[in-house]
């Protein structure tokens, strides 16, 4: 439950300003930058948890899973909401590996800022630059935390040159750093032009009369400078008063920080060292002063399904609507819907309808969540964020909303899963059990797929990576005490063709009464890079009743499940319908779906289809002296060196690698380097699979 003291803080927040006292952010970055260390601190920090935990003993309050706490990694979103002064901050710490991608997905999709951190020694790693990219998608403001400046190797202008270069971001610092490595003791504030020197328990001592020191005053006086140079490029009235040679006081310029943050036109840049407990706090600040409420964030858009007009949603919309962007798993409660509030107010019991199923139901409890623990609450409203417990016909982007006012939200994209493996049940027992727990994964987890093999017989499970099945198996045995045997991963290849085709799919049965009838005429192109099957309608004159179209949609999307050359799915197609007939009597959706299934397969194997395995883009760091035989492995693995760069006395590696090639990469680049190597990967493309491979893959599944 919600302490009275949280209750009554709350209370006067509301009261204060209500939703411009609000600040929904997430904590995003490269696997190890220290997102979840950082947030502990911050929760240390606003009271929230009076103990601080760490990653490596597994006690760290949002790794609450057990493999989280195994492995010393975050492997899904944890919410939890903090106050900060008068600011209510709720906060959504999210997984660095590129495996769990899908987690930081969901998270930016309704997230108002978020704070990105960088290793001061690491600089910007490759899944820095991929949680960036994601962040963009969404137009999301962001600040910057330069996080391990106790590090050896710490360099906190060397990182901020690296955003500017490697991102494209408009970094600009607002603190520089006093010290670094052992020595980093401080910050200097460049707003208000005074040191912070951090005290032993990490928090901010502010002294009224301290005075930055005399050998980093000019440091200290060239970098505010440039702060408002760079402030000026994006803000006119910033550049008004810097080409007159007018003063501008800290408050203005926080005003005009702030404007420009929320705009996404600059990112400010802070520094500490979350395992040193220095920086929460002035980072606290920075999160209320400079990232947006739900206030000075746009409207969702939406449409209407009734009418297919679009709609905005806003927090002064009294009608409500809400978008599910995940879905877990309690063993208390059941299914914990987590939602963001963006019109309107929800309350507990209430009934909502979701327009994607067109069903009403209704909402047993709201919880607040904090890591895995649950909060009730008795309501939530415009641009909150917390669980629904009771809704059960739901999944990952549904909307929901009053049936009198519908609306719906664009959903979530997720990345296609890369990697498969079979699974079977290790006993008869286990068989029921199986199939349950892995239709409730599916519906957590949008990027793992459940799917069975006609051919042979085998239920396949395909998700992101290794890393990502391993943990799902581990959660199935541990957490549900299900018993099965898994297969080696193998490669999600696909299929696709390669020239323009024209094809015809007939299907007539007569066996006395009424038969079927259905005929289709199609033409298959080579569609584009990652468009999947994409389906057009030219029928002109009703050559086919538009009643039966869908059907001959549904037959192809069935046919191209499974291709031509080795049974994998078939992508990037376009799918043209441009002639057909039908029978008045005979015709029916199920004979259109089967002439189009027809015509599909029979326009493959006219089409020159080939096979398609993912590309991986990696990064490899390793000491000089093995980069000859770090080279000479990935030369073996048909990878392609995009680029050789020098850092902090490592060679750094970017290559192109096919997926194929890379299982059990982590034991061989350990072997070669001896354990001195490390490497991330993430998938990037699919390719066209070499003729001589294409052989060896076809007879493997013969």
């Amino acid at each position: 439950m919600v302490t009275a003291v949280e209750e009554r803080i709350e209370k006067v927040i509301m009261k204060k300003g209500g939703l411009e006292n609000t600040r929904n952010i997430g904590i995003i970055a490269h696997i190890d930058a220290g997102k979840t260390t950082l947030t502990e601190r911050l929760l240390f920090h606003t009271g929230r948890i009076y103990k601080i935990g760490t990653v490596d003993e597994g006690t760290a309050t949002m790794d609450w899973m057990p493999q989280e706490q195994e492995r010393g990694i975050t492997i899904t979103s944890a919410c939890t909401m903090c106050h900060w002064k008068d600011k209510k901050i709720n906060i959504i710490d999210t997984p660095g590996h590129v495996d769990f991608t899908a987690e930081v997905e969901r998270s930016l999709k309704v997230l108002d800022g978020a704070c990105v951190v960088f290793c001061a020694v690491g600089g910007v790693q490759p899944q820095s630059e991929t949680v960036w990219r994601q962040a963009d998608n969404y137009s999301v403001p962001r600040i910057a935390f330069i996080n391990k400046m106790d590090r050896i190797g710490a360099n906190f202008f060397a990182a901020v040159k690296e955003m500017r270069d490697k991102l494209g971001a408009h970094a600009i610092p607002l603190q520089i750093p006093m010290g670094s490595e052992a020595s980093f003791k401080g910050v200097i504030d460049l707003i208000n032009m005074r040191p912070i020197i951090f005290g032993e328990d990490g928090h901010a001592v502010n002294e009224k009369d301290a005075q930055i020191p005399e050998e980093m005053k000019k440091q200290a006086s060239k970098s505010r400078h440039e702060l408002i140079v760079k402030l000026a490029e994006v803000d006119e009235a910033v550049m008004d008063k810097y080409v007159h040679d007018q003063g501008i006081y800290p408050n203005e310029l926080k005003i005009a920080i702030r404007r420009a943050t929320i705009a996404n036109k600059m990112v400010p840049v802070f520094c500490g060292s979350a395992a040193k407990n220095k920086g929460a706090d002035t980072l606290l600040d920075a999160v209320s002063d400079y990232l947006p409420s739900p206030l000075d964030t746009s409207n969702m858009k939406g449409l209407n399904p009734e009418t297919g007009e679009d709609i905005e949603r806003g927090v002064n919309d009294k009608n409500f609507s809400a978008l599910i962007f995940k879905i877990m798993s309690d063993p208390y409660v059941g299914r914990l819907a987590f939602i963001r509030v963006y019109s309107g107010k929800l309350n507990s019991g209430s009934y909502v309808y979701n327009t994607n199923t067109q069903k009403t139901e209704r909402v047993g409890k709201i919880v607040r969540m904090h890591a895995n623990k649950q909060e009730i609450i008795k309501s939530l409203s415009a641009g909150d964020i917390a669980a629904a417990v009771g809704l059960k016909n739901i999944a990952t982007g549904n909307t929901i909303c009053e049936e009198e006012h519908p609306v719906i939200f664009e959903s979530i994209k997720f990345p296609e899963p890369v990697i498969s493996m079979s699974i079977e049940p290790k006993t008869k027992a286990d068989r029921d059990k199986l199939g349950e727990v892995l239709r409730k994964l599916e519906s957590e987890d949008p990027t793992f797929r459940v799917s069975y093999n006609n051919e042979t017989g085998q239920t396949l499970i395909s998700g992101m990576g290794e890393l990502h099945l391993d943990v799902l198996i581990s959660r199935m045995m541990v957490e549900f005490n299900v018993g099965a045997n898994v297969g080696k991963p193998h490669v999600a290849f696909k299929e696709t063709i390669t020239r323009k085709v024209e094809s015809t799919g007939k299907f007539i049965q007569q066996s006395g009464g009424r038969g079927q009838y259905g005929h289709v005429e199609i033409e298959m192109h080579p569609g584009e890079k990652g468009s999947g099957i994409t389906f057009e309608n030219e029928i002109i004159g009703g050559a086919i009743p538009r009643e039966f179209i869908p059907a001959v949609e549904e037959g192809i999307e069935d046919a191209s499940k499974n291709g031509l050359l080795a049974n994998y799915p078939v992508t990037d197609v376009k799918v043209i319908l441009n002639d057909g007939s039908f029978h008045e009597v005979d015709s029916s959706d199920i004979a259109f779906q089967m002439a189009a299934s027809i015509a599909f397969k029979e326009g493959l194997k006219k089409a020159r289809p080939v096979l398609l395995e993912p590309i991986m883009s990696i990064e490899v760091i390793t000491p000089e002296e093995y980069l000859g035989d770090v080279l000479g492995d990935l030369s073996s693995r048909r990878a392609k060196i995009e680029a050789l760069d020098q850092s902090h006395g490592a060679k750094i590696i970017r290559a192109l690698v096919p997926l194929s090639e890379m299982f059990g990469y982590a034991t061989v680049i350990r072997s070669l380097t001896q354990g001195r190597a490390t490497y991330t990967m993430e998938p990037s493309f699919y390719q066209e699979v070499p003729k001589n491979i294409t052989e060896k893959v076809i007879g493997t599944k013969e």
